[in-house]
């Protein structure tokens, strides 16, 4: 009913505002991205536009590194995780200073490189303990083409902050408390955008734990939906799936999804693990998702609450999230291995060991994969279910966590050089020769 209740409060917040000329309408609420001012050339929240990792039919580099087809390559202050977004022309990415426990967000030029601002959003309060592939700033930025939108972990809350695209801090609300007895491995999520809303999952073993939704133009709260003693690393997702949209997260054992405008829980399902990390993604009917900790499975559920499972495996992408093209699911499993499934019975078509820890998630862009592990290797790869078909093997620095975005021709990669006290990071523009 708490929910409920505070989506009647902010549905007349909304009513008042407009009787002021404020356009805001919750009648948009079945498009994934009302009065979102986005261009073609933008990439603006996790996994891209379509939210399931795949570009337009852009032509990027497949073979690029130190030295070939680099447009640029500029120093990012600080550790982070989070994948860099476009919009209007500027990339824009957070980090954090651990030393000094500052965590900010930084905008660079997409044309020459050129850090355009850096904007410190919080200072102090980084938790004590966190695994060690995670960071400080390892949710990705969610951009509505007006604003941009953080969530960060210090001071034992997940805190959203909404900024202007020139650094201007606009409004800050506290999602949840944040105290994880069980699993102390930081915090991941990124935020989404749904309609007029913004929603953060908070999830950890505590009474707070919840997935919260905000008005992203004034920070009012809409709706919250509580997931008491519940646990994921993995970011929310929407996907139009069985005929309606749905909100999408795995972890805690289930896989579960809401109505996204209301909160409300349409169907949860038995699947995963105790711990996941990576987004779920789908194809017809069906949604995927894998994990994690300490379990291994990969899941396919029918999305109609039906509570059918379609198929399962034993293979396990923790970290990484898979990739669906053309009725055939990719997943680059924590052994280094490539798989490929057929999505409507789970077949295994093939699989290809290429080696390497895997934290990235790829991306589909002009009839290629592109996969980097963690020591920054990126795999290209056209995706086809008789075989494996490599068309290059890329590396660009020594560590990859970060998942790329895509503009156009240009392919932008965050990435790391060196270890310990001379670790620097790098955001790189890949441009150029498509072959």
């Amino acid at each position: 009913m708490y929910f409920r209740s505070q989506l009647l409060l902010s549905l007349i917040l909304v009513f008042l505002l407009g009787l002021g000329g404020v356009p805001v309408s919750y009648a948009q609420e079945s498009s994934f991205s009302a009065d979102v001012e986005l261009s073609s050339q933008d990439w603006p929240w996790w996994r891209g536009p379509q939210r399931n990792g795949h570009a337009s039919d852009q032509k990027l580099p497949i073979k690029f590194g130190n030295s070939e087809n680099v447009l640029w390559k500029s120093p990012v202050p600080g550790r982070g995780h989070s994948s860099p977004v476009l919009v209007g022309g500027k990339v824009f990415l957070t980090s954090a200073a651990e030393g000094e426990q500052v965590q900010y967000a930084i905008a660079y030029d997409l044309s020459t490189g050129k850090q355009l601002w850096k904007r410190e959003i919080a200072r102090g309060g980084f938790p004590e303990q966190n695994h060690r592939n995670n960071t400080e700033a390892s949710a990705t930025i969610a951009s509505d083409g007006k604003r941009l939108f953080t969530t960060l972990f210090h001071h034992g809350i997940i805190e959203l902050s909404a900024l202007k695209l020139d650094g201007q801090l606009l409004w800050q609300k506290r999602a949840s408390k944040f105290n994880p007895r069980r699993y102390r491995y930081g915090y991941a999520p990124s935020p989404l955008i749904y309609g007029n809303l913004v929603i953060v999952s908070a999830e950890y073993d505590g009474e707070d734990s919840s997935i919260v939704a905000f008005d992203r133009k004034t920070g009012v709260e809409v709706w919250r939906a509580d997931r008491k003693e519940n646990i994921t690393f993995s970011s929310p997702v929407v996907g139009k799936v069985a005929g309606r949209d749905q909100l999408f997260l795995s972890g805690s054992g289930q896989i579960v999804a809401y109505e996204p405008a209301s909160g409300r829980q349409l169907w949860a399902v038995a699947g995963t693990t105790a711990a996941t990390c990576g987004t779920a993604v789908w194809d017809g009917d069906l949604v995927f998702a894998s994990g994690g900790y300490p379990d291994r499975e990969t899941i396919a559920v029918v999305a109609d609450g039906s509570g059918k499972i379609a198929w399962k495996n034993k293979q396990k992408c923790y970290e990484q999230s898979m990739i669906v093209v053309d009725g055939y699911l990719y997943g680059f499993t924590d052994q280094g291995v490539l798989y490929c499934w057929r999505c409507n019975d789970g077949k295994e078509m093939w699989r290809e060991r290429l080696g390497g820890r895997v934290s990235a998630s790829p991306i589909y862009a002009g009839g290629y994969v592109y996969w980097a592990n963690e020591s920054g290797t990126m795999y290209v790869f056209k995706p086809s279910p008789d075989r494996f078909n490599l068309e290059s093997q890329n590396r660009l620095g020594s560590e990859a966590f970060a998942s790329p975005a895509v503009s156009g021709d240009k392919l932008l990669l965050r990435v790391a050089e060196g270890i310990g006290g001379s670790r620097q990071e790098y955001l790189v523009c890949i441009g150029g020769t498509s072959t």
